[in-house]
């Protein structure tokens, strides 16, 4: 179903489970040598609606976004090359959050 709403092919998937908003993800760029450079991931989300923000390398500029249960976030291009993104911490989340992220790893 991701991939044909990504038109993307993916060959696996990272599973996260944040129990409420006292978990979340610091700053970071998908941009491991494993990785498909300028790949595709695709971020399903799942449970609790939680904030997600974007931070441009150079210019520290920010993007939030608000992922809902359901939604799909696509970064693809070279969005890990200039961008970072977290998942912040908040004390206003009090129930689960399931993120699945479907990538590409050279020679899985």
């Amino acid at each position: 179903m991701v991939e044909d709403l990504t038109q993307e092919t993916y060959n696996s998937c990272l599973l996260n489970l944040y129990h409420n908003g006292s978990e979340g993800m610091g700053w970071h760029s998908d941009d491991e040598k494993e990785l498909l450079k300028d790949g595709a991931i695709a971020s399903l989300s799942l449970g609790a609606d939680r904030k997600f923000v974007f931070k441009h390398k150079r210019s520290n500029e920010k993007v939030s976004v608000w992922l809902e249960h359901g939604s799909l976030l696509l970064m693809r291009g070279p969005t890990q090359t200039h961008w970072k993104h977290s998942l912040p911490t908040t004390k206003k989340i009090h129930s689960p959050r399931i993120n699945l992220t479907f990538r590409t790893i050279l020679d899985a």
